[in-house]
């Protein structure tokens, strides 16, 4: 059984298209965090918290293409424990901004 090639079959195109689609999903939040904070009035925790939540989206972005990359090879790495803390952290931070904009 050593010789044998493993079939990943369609799991890492389907993993490629979940990372993109929770990208795009993050995109949407910092834009609409951005609008939000420009329809209430311009007021400093309100610019602080659209920047915030657009810098979150952008480390969010770099996790992510990372693992697409990394999921392109035949055989991919798992993700790491820092990749998984990041990504955790961007989710976590994004909510609070959220909070932030809308209180």
């Amino acid at each position: 059984m050593t010789g044998r090639v493993r079939d990943p079959g369609l799991q890492p195109e389907r993993t490629r298209l979940a990372w993109r689609r929770t990208t795009l999903t993050c995109t949407v939040v910092a834009v609409l965090a951005g609008r939000q904070a420009l329809q209430r009035g311009v007021t400093p925790q309100g610019v602080v918290a659209a920047g915030l939540s657009a810098l979150v989206c952008v480390g969010f972005l770099v996790v992510s293409h990372r693992r697409i990359v990394a999921l392109s090879t035949a055989r991919p790495a798992p993700l790491s424990m820092r990749g998984a803390a990041a990504v955790a952290a961007c989710t976590i931070a994004l909510a609070s901004f959220a909070v932030a904009v809308v209180g």
